[in-house]
């Protein structure tokens, strides 16, 4: 896992003097920080930051450690187990055990469900939702995991399928309509994705304690695919930098060559260990082919490059 800047992102960038921004490095005249739009977040979240902070560009250049409420404490025989485990792979098999029988994955019928809702949505779980995601970033299943993270870190969906700006718009009302069907008759859905957010987090902490950043990479094939919150104009033929608002949840990669074969630019940020929801790592063969992660979003500082 790569960490802390963007000095090897591309020769045409580097950190700013104060070692925090991703601009130029004769840029060193900016503008004061945007902040989080309003319509970009809610009042309430279950975290322990508002999406106000969490969401910010601040956030991302000093983060701190996200909780969700009451997870660790209603699960703490899981992180108990974790605790005594040296082995990672050994971890991952005590996750795994421990949400097939916390939320009876196995056994449906024991969890209350039977007929044909055993048959039908109360089969989603964790698992189907990530790889749903993966599969299709506007399906229900990408609908639910926007939902969660609303939900969760009280970041509001931009873009499901079509912008969503407005809540009482028809796009919207489609993308509720989609995320109530993803949601409707599933087994604690949203409480199996608030425990798999707190494993990567834990293992995080386990395998690197003291790391803040990873350096991701995401490729994408209109410059304009994402919200400016301050000026991306162009400082010579080809670069980029600026501050972007993202969807509320995103995929990057870590590796920047197979970042470049999904567009004909590459956008490149550091992200907080604090933000990564789910990585391709952490449990092998629930994500696979491109070492894809799974990111909060709100607002970022980026860097784009064409190589």
């Amino acid at each position: 896992m790569e960490v802390n800047n963007l000095a090897s992102a591309g020769k045409a960038y580097s950190t700013c003097d104060n070692g925090e921004g991703l601009c130029r490095g004769n840029d060193k005249a900016r503008a004061a920080q945007p902040s989080l739009p309003a319509g970009a977040r809610l009042p309430i979240n279950r975290c322990n930051l508002p999406a106000v902070i969490l969401g910010s560009l601040t956030f991302q250049k000093h983060p701190a450690p996200l909780k969700l409420d009451g997870v660790e404490e209603l699960n703490h025989a899981l992180f108990e187990r974790l605790d005594r485990l040296t082995l990672s792979h050994h971890r991952a098999e005590a996750f795994d055990i421990y949400m097939e029988t916390a939320f009876r994955l196995c056994h449906l019928d024991e969890a209350g469900l039977s007929g044909n809702k055993a048959k039908g949505r109360a089969k989603a779980n964790w698992r189907r939702i990530v790889r749903g995601w993966a599969f299709d970033p506007d399906g229900r299943e990408a609908a639910v995991l926007k939902g969660w993270v609303e939900s969760r870190f009280g970041l509001t969906p931009r873009h499901h399928r079509e912008p969503l700006r407005d809540p009482s718009s028809a796009a919207y009302s489609r993308y509720m309509e989609m995320r109530t069907q993803g949601i409707y008759g599933t087994n604690a859905l949203e409480s199996q994705l608030d425990l798999m957010y707190a494993y990567c987090q834990y293992e995080f902490a386990r395998q690197a304690p003291t790391q803040t950043h990873l350096r991701l990479f995401r490729g994408v094939n209109r410059l304009d695919a994402f919200e400016e919150l301050e000026d991306c104009s162009p400082r010579e033929a080809g670069d980029r930098c600026g501050a972007v608002l993202l969807n509320n949840i995103n995929s990057f990669s870590r590796n920047r060559e197979r970042a470049g074969e999904f567009g004909d630019y590459i956008l490149v940020t550091n992200v907080p260990v604090a933000k990564v929801i789910f990585h391709s790592a952490l449990l092998p063969g629930v994500l696979q082919g491109e070492d894809e992660m799974l990111v909060v979003g709100g607002a970022y500082e980026v860097a784009w490059t064409t190589f």
